[in-house]
């Protein structure tokens, strides 16, 4: 058997699932189940049996499923502007409006959505704190809008329509929004609370 067939057949006991179960949970049927025994799972497949044992395709084709955080769901990657308005818009958000849809390993509220970080104004210079470069995705949930001192969080600046990725500071009821690239100012401006960033995707 192949390490992925191993590490399925494994997975699906640990879970208490038969194999009526394990289809379910993977959108299969149980025919289907009984042929990939046979002859193995299709590539198009282990994208859906990854999300539902809670790995990566990755680490489900070697078969190692013993370690490694286990995905909570998936969230989908959107625009910047589309953030701004977020509230009013993800009621009617089609899966088809998404870049992509990206698995989180952290608990979220069914709102939360995923961004690319622009810039290097959260990037930090001396890698003594977690550094958001250019490039890497954020994991935001609009749920938490109330930010304790230090939180990272998206906020939108008031009577603008920039939306903006920055430490939240609070001290004698004053609120700025922070960089950890010393080369960018704080902002001052009021602002409006998005969400709190929850996690940051890390490519294995």
């Amino acid at each position: 058997m192949r390490p992925i067939d191993i590490a399925l057949e494994l997975a699906r006991r640990e879970k208490g699932w038969n194999q009526t179960q394990f289809a379910t949970e993977i959108g299969a049927s149980s025919a289907d189940i009984s042929n990939w025994k046979k002859r193995g799972m299709p590539p198009e497949w282990h994208k859906s049996a990854a999300v539902a044992i809670g790995v990566t395709v990755d680490r489900l084709l070697s078969g190692n499923i013993e370690t490694g955080p286990v995905i909570q769901g998936r969230v989908p990657l959107i625009s910047w502007i589309q953030a701004g308005s977020w509230g009013e818009a993800v009621d009617a958000f089609e899966p088809g409006d998404a870049e992509d849809w990206i698995p989180c390993i952290r608990k979220h509220s069914s709102s939360s959505y995923a961004l690319r970080v622009k810039g290097d104004s959260m990037t930090a210079p001396h890698g003594n704190t977690r550094s958001y470069p250019a490039g890497s995705i954020i994991f935001v949930d609009p749920e938490k809008r109330s930010p304790v001192n230090g939180d990272r969080i998206v906020a939108k600046l008031e009577g603008s329509a920039e939306v903006t990725f920055k430490v939240y500071k609070e001290e004698d009821g004053r609120r700025w929004l922070m960089p950890l690239n010393p080369a960018h100012e704080p902002i001052r401006d009021p602002f409006k609370v998005l969400g709190t960033v929850i996690g940051k995707w890390e490519d294995e």
